[in-house]
């Protein structure tokens, strides 16, 4: 089944609420979070993990909405390894390298664009099939991985 289309009105909406997503789920987990002990970039001080134990981070709260629109393909956040909002890191699973080098990716993405415009590349990439590669948010990707 095809991705729904959505207006730019529409667009504009989504990425707000992912947008408030992110930030809420920054702060609710940003108290519990430990600051990176890796020295790997001055621009990456400030960045916090989290590895969760027996918990999952929650699905927003407009996926429902979505789920009406016709979005059957939303991405479920309590089975990702793990997610970045903004500069703090929470996992589902111990850090691998491979896992903290790809979130620290985002952290710099985050960085670079600001919550507004990684949410709105984020959509984008989303309604494109999920495809990031193409869209700026792929290319931010590519340069965040060389200043990494």
């Amino acid at each position: 089944m095809a991705t729904p289309r959505l207006t730019p009105e529409q667009m504009a909406q989504v990425s707000g609420l992912v947008e408030q997503y992110i930030a809420t789920q920054r702060e609710r987990y940003a108290s519990r979070a430990v600051p990176s002990s890796l020295q790997l970039s001055p621009v990456l001080d400030g960045t916090r993990l989290i590895v969760l134990q027996g918990k999952r981070v929650a699905n927003p709260d407009f996926y429902p909405m979505l789920r009406s629109l016709g979005f059957n393909n939303l991405p479920d956040q309590s089975a990702m390894a793990a997610i970045t909002f903004r500069d703090v890191v929470v996992s589902h699973e111990a850090f691998s390298n491979g896992l903290l080098i790809h979130e620290l990716v985002h952290v710099e993405q985050y960085r670079q664009l600001g919550i507004p415009r990684f949410s709105e590349l984020y959509v984008r990439g989303f309604l494109d099939g999920g495809r990031l590669r193409g869209n700026s948010l792929g290319s931010q990707r590519i340069r965040a991985r060389r200043s990494v």
